[in-house]
């Protein structure tokens, strides 16, 4: 899986109140009217894929496509949201971003035992992720409402703050992505890049 989001040199302190004040209207409303209609369809297919991973070990390429689709356009609005990057997040499942993107391969084939144990066992397999993810998400919160006013006193989001940010994210999406059957890669207790992971190559 690859997760990307552009760190800026400089960020425009009036996207940055347009955001503030007027983000809503015209990120989160549009964005999420859509997101939540599709969702629904996803919620679907992610029944019917968890189902033909369980008995044929392989989720629908098409359905995958679709889910990541849809991680991939809630990645970019998020972002936004976050003030992680400037811009206004495009359309669709399959729009091109410059700054946000995630590419998370299609897997031919899964393990059916892997898949057997998320689904008996994965509320329990989740806590110890769900337990990091939320002291990592009242950080992030914490980092992102600190950032806005350091981005509007000097246009700079400090790398480090952002790098966790990020890496939040990430982490997040990992664990969304095994226990939603979408790979069977149980995910590292980490948001760093698969490389710095040493999970490619």
């Amino acid at each position: 899986m690859e997760l990307y989001i552009k760190y800026q040199e400089s960020y425009s302190r009036g996207q940055l109140l347009m955001r503030a004040f007027f983000g809503f209207f015209y990120i989160l409303l549009p964005h999420g009217i859509m997101l939540m209609l599709l969702g629904i369809v996803g919620y679907f297919y992610s029944i019917i894929g968890i189902f033909s991973v369980l008995f044929t070990g392989t989720y629908p390429e098409s359905m995958f496509q679709f889910q990541v689709g849809l991680q991939r356009w809630n990645l970019r609005v998020s972002a936004r949201m976050l003030n992680l990057v400037d811009g206004t997040p495009p359309f669709g499942r399959d729009a091109e971003d410059d700054l946000v993107n995630l590419e998370v391969p299609y897997l031919e084939k899964q393990s059916q035992g892997d898949a057997i144990k998320k689904f008996f066992l994965g509320f329990f397999m989740i806590i110890p992720h769900a337990f990091v993810l939320y002291f990592r998400a009242i950080g992030m919160m914490v980092l992102s409402g600190i950032s806005f006013w350091v981005i509007l006193f000097t246009g700079h989001y400090p790398p480090g703050w952002h790098k966790f940010v990020v890496e939040t994210l990430r982490y997040s999406v990992r664990v969304g992505l095994y226990f939603g059957f979408l790979n069977d890669k149980y995910p590292p207790f980490s948001g760093k890049t698969d490389e710095e992971l040493g999970l490619v190559g």
